[in-house]
């Protein structure tokens, strides 16, 4: 293979052509592509590093890639970042297989790094009630505050989803909103009474709409969740959002809004919701990623089967006759 990838400018061609690949035909977010490129420039320096001289990222073999994950070690990250960078160059060696640049895949034997297993952090009903009561309702921030809580705790929404909505996605006498999810799938989900008067309270009181631009039909969209000039909120101020009230509710632990998210589900589970319509409600493709959330109460899993199965009712009749 020609070693001159390079195209004008210094960028990698076969980069370019890859994050091409996520926006166009995987339906990426410019968030996860933005995560993408920036896993793969670290692994581009490496290699720089490595070889002495500057090899481009689709030169690399098994050796580079697993000196590559030694490095990641070295560098004292956590096994689950480690695990992201290398699933980035992971990917993207599968796409040039798959469009034929390589003939061999270098990655495709190296094992990632074992982590350790972790429940997913939830927050405990009464103080997922304190934090729903926390912003000031006589403020604009406070009445903002409100309606982004009410949502990612009351349907479980990712915070890309949340800054992602503009009014066309409300459906609020009918308490439904409309979400583009991961691979921009689109899901109606319900949300909460609270949840709808805290958006229309708040739509009473946010900036007026400037500096958003065109989308690709020529609309102008509005975003429901506005900055204070009018732009659509980002995720980093959502989580500075949560950040503030965690501290002024003197929580005695850290969440974020995938805390929230996660939360939402194990709420549900807890009050008798079926995974099936967890998984709708969350946008999972695959029920095994929702069954992580059986994990997190067995004992009110016990209890919902003793009072719901006919074979464990029959048990518990025959118990109480006994006694």
């Amino acid at each position: 293979m020609d070693r001159k990838t390079k195209a004008p400018g210094g960028t990698n061609k076969y980069l370019e052509k890859f994050k091409d690949h996520l926006r166009n035909e995987k339906g990426a977010s410019e968030h996860t592509v933005r995560a993408y490129m920036s896993d793969l420039n670290d692994f581009e320096k490496f290699l720089g590093h490595w070889a002495g001289a500057p090899l481009p990222p689709d030169k690399a073999d098994t050796a580079a890639i697993r000196s590559y994950l030694a490095d990641l070690y070295r560098r004292d990250l956590k096994a689950t970042t480690a695990n992201r960078r290398l699933s980035s160059v992971r990917n993207f060696f599968r796409f040039l297989r798959r469009e034929g640049i390589l003939d061999t895949d270098p990655v495709a034997d190296i094992p990632s790094l074992k982590t350790p297993h972790q429940l997913p952090t939830h927050l405990p009903v009464d103080d997922a009630v304190r934090l729903m009561e926390l912003p000031d309702r006589n403020s604009e921030e406070g009445i903002r505050d409100r309606a982004i809580l009410e949502i990612l705790y009351g349907s479980g929404l990712r915070v890309g989803e949340l800054v992602a909505l503009d009014d066309s996605d409300l459906f609020i006498s009918e308490r439904l909103i409309s979400v583009q999810g991961k691979g921009k799938k689109e899901r109606i989900i319900p949300i909460s009474k609270k949840a709808a008067m805290a958006i229309k309270a708040y739509r009473t009181k946010r900036p007026g709409l400037s500096g958003t631009k065109p989308n690709k039909t020529g609309e102008k969209p509005s975003p429901l969740f506005r900055n204070s000039r009018g732009g659509r909120i980002t995720t980093d101020r959502i989580r500075n959002i949560l950040r503030h009230y965690e501290k002024i509710g003197d929580f005695q632990y850290h969440f974020t809004p995938h805390s929230l998210r996660h939360t939402a589900a194990t709420h549900l589970l807890e009050g008798g919701a079926d995974l099936r319509s967890i998984q709708e409600l969350l946008g999972h493709s695959s029920l095994s990623t929702t069954q992580r959330y059986t994990q997190v109460d067995f004992t009110h899993m016990q209890a919902v089967y003793d009072e719901s199965h006919p074979r464990a009712r029959a048990d518990r009749r025959r118990t109480l006759k006994d006694k």
